[in-house]
């Protein structure tokens, strides 16, 4: 065949007839799937009932107008679906609407479509202004559906919910009175496939006893309640640590009944598996375990009391014991309820080679390890790690993973998929069957940023693209309870089969979540939409603020040598920490990420304001309010920064001392506007750690972890800040002027009296002083409010006519 145009028409048909099968390889696996798991699903009296229990918790006057009915799968012609219909006038005494669903999560999701677009109702985080139910009509006088009612079928199976961290970020300090809220939120999005990560950590501890360590063998190995997500991982161990006994049994109850709620409302949780990562002690009690100590993540000095964890080789013959105990033991304690099993193999750490055929029998031996335990089990990984190592996941290393288990039993998370999808680079995951995912957030940071075009086009583009293994939809957010409008519309994403209109849909939201039309807010709502809710530039947003990120930063200007050693800077950081920092700039100065016009924002704002007014006692239109507020003045702080490094850089110490003070102001009055909303305090988050304890010690170390992570993050010296200070930063009041106030009023008093001396600004001397302060705030234990105070319209109302007018 000498013609090169044939032959590359014979490849490219090869290639389109092997994606072709796959296609058809996969949607004949996954059906054969969800029979199995839609076998394990409890009764229909019982998922009726749990879904009886989501409408009485949520709008408890309207029990009786609801008739929930399941039904099977071939009425939806064999996929998942509600339907909503007026109810017959037989039909139960009271009852209105009748939702029809195949499993109690499709019968909630129904409902709460009903009340969205029928109703105008609002539901999201009570952290994020919770409901607003108000719109909805008397008992008796619900609107009717069109003739024969809505049918609503999934264009793809799964709405998957959770990121491996989201239990360290948000869920850390949770009891049953918040997990059942959330599980509520969940069902009624449509959320069928969330990870149930809580409370493995006792399990781990009977496995482990199973082949002979003692509990002290693991003191060191799990790391502190607010880092387990990290210790789980392998990136670290004992940090934050030990684990008291007393949470160990505590979260293994709460697991307990988080999974009975789950498997009632007709979910399938996805349950943790073995990676490979084991304690120290492993390698003494089998000295001819190939076992290896991986690499630093993210230490200052390599300290091996946290960094260094013990990985054992997939090709030893223990790991698949190990990793077969666990399977069973989690089947022990919770029954036969789940085929799907989360699993990620060097998550920010690296194989200790590129080799394909190494990488294959890892994945083999790992997929072998769930499989023993559960016949027929499933692997559910992460993409990340094509994202954040991609310079090690070329093609041969990307299809050794994927392809190292039987087709079908693997499904893959595109985590990133609303910045860098991974299904369009790889082929659809070379046949793999994927969920494409919306990241978002990283770190629980608040701040107002949001990609909805994507989020509203992107699942779309990805299930009708050629040969498409797109089987799911997915929220992999790092920390949830932030820009509701983003995750409401990505909920709907499940349930929508055609790209979305975002400018009527938004104006749609408005209403619903204030409960009624107001131009200012739509009017609002439209330039949101095209400024902080369209970041096109493919920067992921990680909130560098420098009110919560405060830059560790010489502003000297003896030469240019600062710039350069900056960016070096930066360049390392990237790499070691796998995370997003700084967009590169021609500035001398460093720049956080800004991607939209701070001028149509502020009006905005303006408009905002001007509807206050009209909503007054609207705890949606509160929470929006402070937000939006608290973004505006956090950018106009940023340039009040870079005029005082300005001021430093011409030798203008009354410059300097007036932006400085600027600057301090600012923190104030944002912590004030803060404070006047239950949602932005950081004496909830404390106290609720505090709550979780059973013993004095126990209170002082969860409130120590509780500080910890949302400042230093990890450990430092006496002149090196933790290399993720700040990564969780929030703008919370207390957290400003406790703890953000104090380190940037210490810069500034350093640079005043540098430029005094006229001196070079002695950057050791500042890092030692507020590291110093650092580590005493984390050991503190002042009080904080838990209540708000002050009025929020009022507040924003003032500090706009201070600051823009």
């Amino acid at each position: 065949m000498s013609n090169p145009l044939l032959v590359l028409l014979v490849l490219s048909l090869s290639v389109s007839l092997v994606s072709s099968t796959n296609a058809m390889k996969e949607e004949e696996s996954m059906g054969v799937l969800l029979r199995k798991l839609y076998n394990k699903k409890p009764s229909s009296s019982v998922q009726e009932a749990a879904a009886m229990g989501v409408l009485r918790r949520l709008l408890p006057t309207h029990v009786s107008s609801f008739d929930f009915k399941l039904v099977s799968m071939e009425v939806c012609g064999g996929s998942s679906c509600f339907y909503i219909k007026n109810s017959n006038a037989s039909s139960r005494r009271g009852s209105e609407i009748t939702i029809e669903g195949t499993t109690a999560v499709e019968i909630t999701s129904g409902l709460h479509w009903y009340l969205k677009y029928w109703c105008g109702a609002h539901i999201s985080w009570d952290k994020t202004g919770g409901i607003q139910i108000a719109s909805v009509p008397k008992p008796g006088s619900l609107p009717p559906v069109m003739d024969e009612g809505v049918l609503v079928r999934r264009p793809v199976p799964w709405n998957y919910y959770q990121n491996v961290v989201t239990s360290s970020y948000s869920y850390v300090w949770w009891d049953w009175n918040r997990w059942e809220k959330e599980i509520d939120w969940m069902a009624l999005q449509g959320i069928n496939l969330p990870l149930a990560f809580t409370g493995q950590e006792s399990i781990w501890q009977k496995v482990f006893k199973g082949f002979n360590l003692s509990n002290s063998d693991l003191s060191d190995f799990f790391g502190g309640p607010a880092f387990l997500a990290w210790a789980r991982m392998a990136n670290l161990h004992g940090w934050g640590g030990p684990l008291p006994q007393s949470w160990l049994d505590q979260q293994l109850v709460l697991q307990k009944v988080i999974l009975s709620r789950m498997i009632e409302l007709g979910m399938t949780p996805v349950l943790p598996s073995f990676s490979g990562n084991v304690p120290a002690a492993v390698k003494k009690i089998f000295p001819s375990a190939n076992i290896t100590r991986l690499g630093d993540w993210n230490t200052v000095n390599g300290d091996r009391r946290w960094c260094c964890t013990f990985l054992l080789d997939a090709s030893d013959p223990l790991f698949v014991q190990i990793g077969e105990a666990f399977i069973k033991q989690q089947i022990k304690e919770y029954g036969d309820i789940t085929e799907i099993y989360s699993c990620d193999t060097f998550n920010e750490n690296l194989p200790p080679t590129s080799d394909p055929k190494y990488i294959s029998q890892l994945g083999a031996a790992v997929y072998k390890a769930m499989s023993k335990g559960s016949k027929d089990a499933v692997w559910l990984m992460q993409g990340w790690l094509f994202s954040s190592d991609s310079s090690f996941w070329h093609p041969a290393q990307m299809r050794a993973l994927l392809h190292s288990v039987p087709f079908g039993k693997m499904i893959v998370l595109d985590l990133f998929a609303e910045v860098k999808p991974i299904w369009k680079k790889s082929s659809q995951f070379y046949g793999t069957p994927y969920i494409w995912c919306m990241l978002h957030n990283f770190g629980g940071n608040i701040e107002m940023y949001g990609i909805l075009d994507a989020v509203s086009t992107g699942p779309v583009d990805a299930r009708i693209s050629q040969n498409s293994t797109m089987v799911g939809v997915g929220m992999c957010m790092e920390g949830i309870e932030q820009n509701p409008v983003v995750y409401e519309l990505m909920s709907e994403m499940a349930f929508r089969s055609e790209k979305v209109q975002l400018k009527e849909w938004l104006k749609s939201y408005s209403r619903r979540r204030y409960g009624k039309e107001i131009h200012q807010m739509e009017a609002a709502w439209e330039i949101l939409y095209g400024t902080i809710y369209n970041c096109t530039d493919g920067i992921a947003d990680h909130n560098k603020d420098y009110i919560v990120e405060f830059p560790d930063w010489d502003p000297s200007w003896d030469s240019g040598s600062n710039v350069s050693k900056r960016k070096t800077q930066h360049h390392l950081r990237q790499e070691t920490t796998f995370r997003f920092s700084f967009a590169e700039t021609n500035s001398v100065l460093p720049q956080p990420h800004l991607w939209y016009s701070t001028e149509e924002v502020i009006h905005a704002l303006q408009l905002f304001i001007d509807a206050g007014s009209s909503l007054a006692g609207s705890l949606t239109y509160r929470y929006d309010l402070v937000d939006l507020t608290r973004q505006v003045l956090s950018k106009l702080a940023n340039q009040v920064y870079l005029d005082s490094l300005t001021a430093f850089k011409h030798k203008n110490a009354k410059a300097l001392s007036s932006t400085s003070e600027k600057f301090a102001e600012l923190i104030m009055d944002i912590d004030m506007l803060l404070a006047s909303d239950d949602n932005f305090l950081l004496g909830t988050w404390l106290e609720s750690a505090k709550k979780l304890a059973t013993t004095p010690s126990e209170m002082r170390q969860y409130e120590w972890n509780g500080r910890t992570q949302v400042t230093m993050w990890y450990d430092n010296t006496k002149n090196n800040q933790s290399k993720l200070h700040d990564y969780a930063n929030k703008f919370w009041s207390g957290l400003l002027e406790g703890y953000y106030l104090p380190r940037a009023s210490t810069y500034f008093r350093h640079l005043l009296k540098s430029l005094n001396a006229n001196q070079n600004f002695k950057l050791e001397e500042w890092r030692a002083e507020w590291i110093s302060y650092s580590n005493k705030w984390q050991s503190g234990a002042e009080l904080y409010p838990v209540k708000a105070q002050g009025h929020a319209l009022t507040i924003s109302k003032a500090l706009f006519k201070k600051y823009f007018n």
